[in-house]
This record gives structure tokens, C-alpha cells and sequence, in this order.
């Protein structure tokens, strides 16, 4: 339409263009899949959010104090499934002092069979499971800790110094954990306390435990966020005047744990992780601080804001 007018008018195109409109179109590139990656800096930091994949459940178990009709409606207005909640698994991989330094280590297989995508998103940066230095784990449930055995029983970050919340490791790891608490059948329970003690067992002897508040590597400093597990972190990045919080397992989706206030049932301690999740939700918003969250859509980063009825939830802009 461009040439013809051109034509009809005097107007000359740009060769490049006249060109343009001409050439056959280029078939797109075949993939495999989308993109499960997604770099950014943190000051001085590289940064690489890694999805290990998905998992999920009942809606309901997300979000246990939710009147079950308004549940229902709040996730048709978003345009998700009443049914069943699907959750990401957004570990984050920062480059820092000459370190490589993976935060979470993700599900594997655990939690279902649309987990262990870590690795491929690794090759994907051009980086194996050997390079990475170091493994930091906000809590010791299966989704967190589920990638770091390979499927024939070794260390899957061979070289990598791995790092658990030490009341997590008593209760769960040293302990039979009481997981009555759980809003699911007992056979899950079972099936989940077995999982997290299979998981840690290659790192069981070289492991390293911290309490919330200490720095693990310069530029990340792991803060209480108790409740959901006795000994849960969240984790705070910094470079310079950039900040980045990771807010674990404080809310699930963003949908019901967030711009709604309604309580996640796998919380141990409801009463203390509400405590957790408001003081850091207030902290996050009143610092305007980049926020990644492990089960937000991913990549998970986004802003809080702070409302009259509690929190609201902002993604961010795609940055190409």
C-alpha cells in the first residue's frame, strides 16, 4: 500500500524500506519452548532468574481462610482455573565476588513431573551444575531442596557449598516432623517428609547451617522470616544503592496471598508467618524494592504496594 501511494504521489521511499515490503518474510526459528530464563543486574550484580519448572494444587490450599465463594470469584476475575493453582519455581542465580551463587535449589521431581528444569536453563546460559559454587536454601521443603540429589543418589552442584536454615534442618532433616498441620491428605505428607530427607542426603555431611540474619557472601544477607517453617530466610541482594528481597514462601500467587490476605495453608505457624509477611511486605513497600517471588509468575519480579486493604502486587516491565 506504501509503494502505491508512493507512486500515486511523487513520494519516494527509503531504499531499505521500498525493500522491505517487498522480501518474502523469514520463517521464524523453530524452539523447544519459551524462554526459562531471564537476566538483570543488581548494581553491580548479575542476575539470572532460572525456572525449575511448576507445581501445583487445590486452590483451596493456598489459600486457607478464603470464603469459598469469593475464592471462586476472585480466580475467574483473574482468569485462572478454580480448580487447581499452578505455582512457578523461580530460582535466582547471582554472579558476585568471583562466585557463582544459586538461591533455592528447586523441586527436580518431587512435587510432580513438570519440575527439574533447572539444568536445561543452565545449559541455556552456557553454565553446568559444576559451576556453581554455592547453593542457598530459604527453607528445607521439597520444592526448595528437591534438586540437590541427581537421580542416581550424588550431589547434583558437585562443587557447590550448600547452605540450610539450621531449625529447618533440626525439624525436618535430624527429626520426624509433625506435619498435621498441612491442609492435604496423609499420603502427601508421607511422601513430602521422605522427599526432603532424600533430597538433602548427598549434602547431608558438608552441610552448612545458618540462622537468619547472616551474611552468607558479600552483597547477600538472609533475613527471619519464621512461620511458614521455624527457621525460614528471606534473602536481601545488595549492590550499591540497588536492592533485590526474595520473599520465599511468604506468599504463594500473587492473586490470593497478596492482593488478597487470605492465609497459605502450608504455613506451620499461621500466626508467625502473617507476623513475617507483613513486616517485610511493609518493609518492600515502603523501600520500593525489586521483590522476586519463588512461586509468582514467572520470572516472579514485581514491586509491593500498599493499599488500604492490605498489599497489591505490580509486575514488572519485560526488559529484551
Amino acid at each position: 500500500m506504501l509503494t502505491a501511494a508512493s507512486a500515486a504521489t511523487g513520494m519516494i521511499l527509503p531504499t531499505g524500506m521500498a525493500s522491505a515490503q517487498a522480501a518474502p518474510a523469514a520463517p521464524l526459528p523453530a524452539h523447544g519452548g519459551n524462554a526459562g530464563y531471564y537476566r538483570f543486574r543488581v548494581g553491580d550484580i548479575s542476575a539470572t532468574v532460572l525456572s525449575d519448572g511448576l507445581i501445583g494444587g487445590p486452590s483451596r490450599v493456598y489459600a486457607s481462610n478464603a470464603p469459598e465463594a469469593e475464592l471462586q470469584d476472585v480466580l475467574r476475575r483473574a482468569f485462572l482455573p478454580t480448580d487447581r493453582m499452578t505455582l512457578n519455581l523461580n530460582t535466582l542465580l547471582i554472579e558476585t565476588n568471583g562466585k557463582r551463587v544459586l538461591l533455592e535449589a528447586g523441586a527436580g521431581q518431587t512435587m510432580g513431573p513438570q519440575g527439574g528444569r533447572i539444568f536445561e536453563n543452565l545449559a541455556a546460559i552456557g553454565l553446568r551444575p559444576e559451576d556453581i559454587d554455592v547453593v542457598v536454601v530459604s527453607h528445607t521443603h521439597p520444592d526448595h531442596v528437591g534438586n540437590l540429589r541427581t537421580a542416581e543418589g550424588g550431589k547434583a552442584f558437585p562443587r557447590a557449598a550448600v547452605f540450610a536454615p539450621r531449625a529447618d534442618w533440626d525439624l525436618f532433616v535430624r527429626n520426624v516432623p509433625d506435619l498435621s498441620y498441612m491442609p492435604v491428605p496423609e499420603d502427601f505428607r508421607r511422601n513430602f517428609a521422605a522427599a526432603i530427607k532424600r533430597s538433602v542426603e548427598p549434602v547431608t555431611n558438608g552441610i552448612e547451617l545458618y540462622e537468619a540474619g547472616a551474611e552468607i557472601v558479600t552483597g547477600l544477607t538472609t533475613l527471619p522470616a519464621f512461620g511458614h517453617t521455624p527457621g525460614m530466610a528471606n534473602f536481601l541482594v545488595q549492590s550499591g544503592n540497588d536492592q533485590l528481597l526474595l520473599t520465599a514462601d511468604l506468599a504463594y500467587h500473587p492473586i490470593v496471598n497478596i492482593d488478597r490476605p487470605w492465609l497459605p495453608g502450608p504455613d506451620r505457624d499461621k500466626d508467625a508467618a502473617l507476623a513475617s509477611r507483613r513486616r517485610i511486605f511493609d518493609m518492600a513497600a515502603a523501600d520500593r524494592l525489586l521483590v522476586l517471588g519463588f512461586h509468582y509468575p514467572f520470572p516472579g519480579l514485581g514491586r509491593m504496594l500498599k493499599t488500604d486493604a492490605g498489599y497489591a502486587w505490580v509486575p514488572i516491565n519485560w526488559q529484551f
